[in-house]
């Protein structure tokens, strides 16, 4: 008998309006350049309760939740995709800039 581990992983998909997008660059103390797939650059954070959870870096897919208040600049980075993950996205259909 094998014992092996199969973790399963849910795939995060955009609910309300959260928008996917490529950090373009870092900007320091958890900001980062965010290029979202409605055509909008915004100045995203990671909040303090997700810091540790995982790293990002410039070019990688994430999931941006925008702001009640200026929603077309500021925004939360609230998951990062992995390549599988953003293989997964553009066969559902989703446009990943």
């Amino acid at each position: 008998m094998k014992n092996e581990t199969e973790t399963v992983h849910r795939l995060m998909l955009p609910r309300g309006n959260e928008v996917i997008g490529r950090v373009t660059k870092a900007a320091g103390a958890s900001n980062f350049m965010v290029l979202c797939s409605d055509n909008n650059e915004r100045l995203c954070t990671i909040p303090g309760r997700l810091r540790r959870v995982f790293w990002v870096k410039e070019g990688d897919i994430v999931l941006v939740k925008p702001w009640v208040v200026q929603t077309n600049e500021r925004g939360d980075i609230i998951w990062r995709y992995s390549i599988m993950d953003r293989d997964e996205l553009k066969r559902r259909g989703y446009n990943v800039p």
